[in-house]
């Protein structure tokens, strides 16, 4: 989006001014200085925005968010607007008092400074305790699990997950896909970077990767061919032998028909022994009732961000997921499938703003064992 149309709302936040010059002077100034605080906020989402790649925070563009974010505040400024001109005969204010405005203008640049600066850096490990076999006689087998990296160029959250999951000391760390963001997808140093993250993850019983959306073959060769580190399940299994039995991991591919990976799932279920505890790695919650009817015992997802910016009391916004808000994040039991959908470390591309809102990026350790 070219910068001239991302800064028009901008341009007419400042023509508001030209109505106040037929107000009497009361309202007058009143005008000046609701139209000015809308105004002064605006510049600094401006400043924002494009200080973010300098600042290596996120590298988006920043001009749909800016138009976004502008178009917002003139909407919080219209009711402003309507009461001045309706009284703008008389010398009594407006009924929104200039510094009740300013406070909600500078409240919304409080938001968007947390949603972008601060929350897409708040890692959060999540820790579940899920029944399953003894694998390992003396301690519960220990899975981490990370999702929709989204990686646009490294930031100090990509430094943390890999500090926090060397740290957690996983038995096997499990990717479900995305690993580049939408936006650097065909970005060559942006490719080799994430190459780079991915070559640091080691597990003494392994790193098992699955492919995402926007991850083709192509992308998944360039990404994982010779890291010897990592295993791609396309849909194929590994079977894990531990002292206490075996653990199926189920990796079946993405590839947008679901008919098609639910078919993926039952052929490879049909090999397996009916005993084995079986982990299914698939990008999306969207095989849940295929993997509750056909005994998968555990099955870990991302895809959804758990919606990314959230709503206090209502949550996702949005989830790209076929079932919508029903499994946007978290834990569920369908039938004897254990789901967790993953918020994920990352963020959407393209156009949106690199942003999140109670909606923290995270990271899970599961505890397998009695």
């Amino acid at each position: 989006m070219p910068v001239l149309p991302a800064i028009s709302p901008l341009l007419l936040t400042a023509l508001l001014f030209l109505p106040g010059l037929r107000l009497v002077p009361p309202a007058r100034s009143a005008w000046f200085r609701t139209v000015l605080s809308a105004l002064l906020c605006g510049l600094l989402d401006m400043l924002l925005l494009y200080s973010l790649p300098r600042l290596r925070l996120s590298f988006g563009p920043a001009e749909m968010p800016l138009f976004f974010f502008t178009i917002v505040r003139l909407i919080v400024l219209l009711p402003v607007l309507l009461l001045t001109l309706l009284n703008r005969r008389s010398a009594r204010l407006p009924a929104c008092p200039p510094r009740l405005h300013a406070g909600i203008q500078v409240l919304l640049s409080v938001l968007a400074c947390y949603a972008l600066v601060i929350e897409p850096f708040h890692l959060t490990v999540t820790r579940l305790q899920v029944a399953a076999p003894a694998f390992l006689a003396e301690r519960p087998l220990r899975l981490v699990h990370l999702s929709d990296l989204h990686i646009e160029h490294p930031t100090r959250r990509e430094q943390e997950v890999l500090a926090t999951v060397a740290a957690l000391e996983p038995d096997v760390i499990l990717l479900t896909g995305d690993y580049l963001n939408p936006t650097y997808m065909d970005d060559h140093q942006s490719l080799a970077e994430t190459r780079q993250f991915l070559a640091q993850l080691h597990a003494p019983y392994g790193v098992f990767a699955v492919n995402g959306t926007v991850d083709d073959p192509g992308r998944m060769s360039i990404l994982f061919d010779g890291l010897e580190n990592i295993t791609v399940l396309a849909d194929e299994t590994a079977i894990l032998s531990f002292p206490g039995g075996e653990l199926a991991l189920v990796g079946v591919s993405n590839t947008f028909d679901t008919a098609r990976d639910a078919d993926a799932l039952r052929s490879l279920l049909a090999g397996l022994p009916g005993e084995v505890y079986s982990l299914l790695l698939y990008h999306t919650p969207d095989l849940i009732e295929t993997a509750a009817s056909t005994g998968i015992d555990l099955y870990l997802a991302g895809h959804t961000h758990g919606g990314q910016i959230r709503l206090p009391f209502y949550g996702a916004l949005v989830t790209f997921s076929a079932y919508g808000k029903q499994y946007e994040m978290g834990a569920y039991q369908v039938g004897e499938t254990f789901l967790y959908v993953s918020r994920g470390l990352g963020m959407e591309g393209w156009d949106a703003p690199r942003m999140r809102f109670l909606c923290p990026p995270e990271l899970e350790v599961l505890e397998l064992g009695e």
